[in-house]
């Protein structure tokens, strides 16, 4: 019986092995930049949820920066960045007009 997942076949040209080699390197800094992003919105979210009305201004501040930083590479689409910072920018906002 086969076990769970197929095995991987290595490339035989060597364009083919680099560009595995390449691929696990963009991975991982796909992964570090995408969990970098949504630390940064929970960040905000959890300060929001605090009431700290100064560390909202000052984490939003921040996570506006990561957010456009990981938009502009392509990690996540230019319109999900748009949107988060929207909806967490009126979230701050209600938060200091309260």
């Amino acid at each position: 019986m086969a076990s769970g997942k197929p095995k991987k076949k290595n490339p035989r040209l060597a364009s083919g092995r680099k560009r595995a080699r390449q691929d696990v390197k963009l991975n991982a800094a796909n992964t570090s930049l995408r969990s970098k992003y949504r630390t940064a919105v929970k960040n905000v979210e959890k300060a929001v949820l605090g009431g700290d009305k100064a560390k909202a201004t000052d984490l939003f501040a921040k996570m506006q920066a990561v957010v456009d930083t990981v938009a502009d590479k392509g990690i996540f689409h230019k319109n999900k960045a748009a949107r988060d910072k929207s909806r967490l920018s009126a979230k701050v906002k209600a938060l200091a007009a309260a």
